[in-house]
């Protein structure tokens, strides 16, 4: 689900704080996806944080769409690592992380801009960060336990520091966020394949 529409929610009242509630609590945009994964939690936990997206053709060919504005550009271009670790030398900051249930990243850039305008910080630095003309993005995922297995969500918010930002931000996603909503849809089915997939080989091994 993808939204351009300022929200304030929060979680339910009793239930502890996910991350990027606390980190984010109001937003301009917001995209949410989930899946089932039969698969116990640990599984889908190590698969999400240890997994290589780029292995996916879609996924790399979905970058690449993304990219395609970039092309137009004369400065070095953004390139976004496949992995937890190469979306952070990309620029993204991890803002916090539970282990098996919570992963929090962070973000903050002109993202309309051909080359991303990224600037790189601190998670002390971004929490704060306001200055005009640019947006701020958190991006999680989740796990709880579902049916028997377990659902594995994730979720993108981005916070534009002024409205000329925010205008900026809402034409560019206009073109960009049905790319990024495949994009995290493949992501999840990549994590879901793979938790599987060892769960199978798990049982052959142990008849």
């Amino acid at each position: 689900m993808t939204s351009l529409v300022s929200d304030d929610r929060t979680s339910d009242a009793g239930a502890a704080p996910a991350l990027i509630d606390t980190w984010m609590p109001t937003w301009d945009a917001v995209e949410r996806h989930q899946t089932h994964v039969r698969a116990p939690r640990e599984a889908v936990w190590r698969a999400a944080r240890t997994l290589d997206f780029a292995r996916s053709p879609v996924v790399r060919a979905l970058f690449a769409l993304r990219s395609l504005p970039g092309l137009c550009s004369r400065g070095p271009r953004r390139a976004l690592g496949g992995t937890l670790d190469g979306l952070l030398r990309s620029g993204f900051v991890l803002l916090g992380e539970r282990p098996g249930e919570e992963l929090l990243l962070g973000l903050v850039g002109r993202f309309w801009r051909p080359d991303g305008g990224i600037v790189r910080l601190t998670a002390d630095e971004l929490r704060t960060f306001d200055r005009p003309g640019y947006a701020v993005a958190t991006w999680n995922f989740t796990l709880a336990a579902d049916h028997g297995g377990s659902r594995l969500a994730t979720e993108t918010r981005v916070r534009c520091t002024d409205a000329a930002a925010r205008r900026s931000f809402r034409r560019y996603w206009a073109v960009v966020g049905p790319f990024s909503g495949l994009i995290r849809r493949e992501m999840l089915r990549s994590i879901r394949r793979a938790a599987e997939a060892e769960r199978t080989s798990a049982r052959a091994f142990h008849p």
